[in-house]
């Protein structure tokens, strides 16, 4: 169940691209993302003060890709760990919320942000990855991280 609204936001984002050569499809923090241009994907971690302050820039070569976040302090949904924001990075949307999930599961203290990064790397499929929890950040992979003001 962990990664439904990351299939959802890809099934919906591969129909759409028959029709339209760029789409960005967010659904409560999985997006599913093909576009011709360089894009900024900000990073939302709930009360952390890193919260927005934080972004990804998405390469066109890199797309069509999922960019995913799971959250053990934002939003309904089950975790069992305490990061602000877990993001996965994967060309499956499907795969990256999954994965958030399971990196996110993982990160139960500041401390265990490099526990989170080791389970991001050992995920097949997975590029990158980055935890916010409170005032830390670790970030992993084939990705580019920017300052948002």
């Amino acid at each position: 169940m962990a990664g439904v609204a990351g299939a959802v936001a890809e099934f919906i984002g591969r129909r759409l691209l028959a029709m339209t050569p760029e789409i960005i499809i967010e659904n409560g923090g999985d997006v599913f993302i093909k576009t011709s241009i360089t894009r900024q994907v900000a990073i939302y971690a709930g009360n952390s003060p890193l919260s927005g302050k934080i972004g990804l820039v998405v390469m066109p070569e890199n797309t069509p890709a999922g960019i995913c976040a799971s959250s053990g302090t934002v939003g309904p949904s089950l975790s069992f760990g305490k990061a602000d924001a877990a993001v996965a990075i994967s060309p499956s949307c499907t795969l990256a919320d999954a994965a958030a999930t399971a990196i996110g599961n993982t990160v139960t203290c500041p401390d265990a942000i490099a526990d989170g990064l080791d389970r991001a790397k050992n995920i097949e499929g997975v590029s990158g990855a980055v935890i916010i929890i409170g005032e830390r950040m670790g970030a992993w992979g084939n990705i580019e991280l920017i300052r948002l003001d």
